[in-house]
């Protein structure tokens, strides 16, 4: 494996960490199509910045992007305040506009250099490591390592120094309000991490997959888990793991590295989108089916219970007077058996000391309507749960 491999693949996982943090928060609170309006909407805050300095590489660009960055928050909020609107809709007023007004500067003023909207949504991570940062006249590697390496020092630090204040503001904006902090501050300084996150991936990556690995590592992690800790880190390794395979995925491909990530960062999610333990679909469909099992066995206790007559108790009969299939009545048949909650004799069912006592419970919880009470009873008597 060749320096420039080793280069490629360490930028673009220093890219997911740097991303997967300011990501996850957005997701937590639901503002994850504001990551696109602000990777787009940064390009007039660049463009202007190399019209002051005429460097591309000069600090103002982050610094006028980030404020770019953040006037969208805010001309997004203050639209969505109006109540005219909603946050989708006010996003996909403001970002358009503010992305078109930097199209047609980089047209009209910058046609002769090295600027173009290509290269701003797209990207070449295999370009990166060839744009090296000298140090009195001394290689210290590619200039996006340290760019977004420094970026990345910035947001761990601002994390570990404000980890309770967003995490309260995340779930509680009026109890943190309480405690004495503004929830408006921790807001606008997300805001502005993720700005300047996005614009120092985009000589590298390109505004796609910043996005990409701004949303779907964190979208992935709260699939897993509730813990605001340990999604983080699963985010952080679902975006590392994305970064690595889909490099080496582009390389088998030979196609575009940007597009394999982006592809390895969907993948993953799908996989865990459907066998995910306790939101998968899978898992879903699965608790759903229990759920009318439960009801179904439910049904046919309580049935029981209010029929004494030997013909309503037949097992032959029982399809007819509750209108189920012979299919259904066998498998509740068997499960009511199972649990020990019936007794046949002669093809007659009688509930036993169990069944009596589950559907005097039962008929508690019909008339209280507690759901917790139902879900401990299901717990104590039902054999086939867990």
């Amino acid at each position: 494996m060749s320096n420039a491999q080793i280069e490629i693949q360490l930028i673009a996982s220093l890219v997911a960490i740097a991303c997967a943090i300011p990501g996850t928060f957005l997701v937590l609170r639901k503002m994850a199509m504001i990551s696109d309006a602000i990777s787009h909407s940064i390009l007039p805050g660049i463009v202007i910045g190399f019209f002051i300095t005429q460097d591309l590489n000069s600090p103002l660009l982050i610094l006028l992007a980030a404020i770019t960055g953040i006037i969208t928050v805010v001309l997004v909020e203050y639209i969505q305040k109006t109540g005219l609107v909603k946050e989708d809709t006010a996003i996909g007023l403001v970002f358009p506009i503010l992305f078109s007004i930097g199209v047609i500067l980089i047209a009209k003023n910058a046609n002769d250099v090295h600027l173009d909207v290509d290269a701003v949504l797209l990207g070449e991570l295999a370009f990166a490591p060839f744009d090296r940062l000298l140090i009195a006249g001394v290689d210290v590697g590619p200039k996006s390592l340290w760019v977004i390496g420094s970026i990345l020092l910035i947001t761990i630090g601002l994390l570990f120094a404000f980890f309770k204040e967003l995490k309260i503001s995340t779930f509680d904006a009026g109890l943190a309000a309480s405690l004495g902090f503004s929830p408006a501050i921790i807001h606008y300084g997300l805001m502005t991490v993720s700005s300047v996150t996005t614009v120092g991936a985009f000589d590298a990556v390109g505004a796609i997959l910043v996005v990409a690995l701004m949303i779907a590592p964190a979208a992935t992690a709260y699939l897993l888990t509730t813990n605001l800790k340990r999604m983080l880190m699963y985010a952080i390794c679902f975006g590392v793991f994305s970064a690595i395979s889909g490099y080496w995925l582009a390389h088998w491909l030979d196609a575009s590295i940007a597009g394999s990530i982006t592809t390895m960062l969907g993948f993953i999610f799908l996989m865990v989108y459907l066998f995910a333990p306790n939101k998968g679909v899978i898992a879903v469909l699965y608790r759903e089916k229990q759920q009318r099992t439960e009801v179904s066995l439910l049904t046919f206790l309580l049935h029981l219970r209010n029929h004494s007559e030997e013909e309503e108790r037949h097992v032959n009969h029982l399809n007819e007077h509750i209108n189920w299939q012979k299919v259904r009545s066998k498998t509740v048949l068997e499960l009511a058996l199972k649990n020990n909650m019936i007794l046949i004799e002669n093809s007659v069912v009688s509930l036993t000391k169990k069944g009596k006592d589950f559907t005097s419970q039962a008929i508690d919880y019909i008339i209280t309507n507690e759901d917790s009470k139902i879900e401990h009873m299901k717990d104590d008597f039902f054999l086939f749960r867990g």
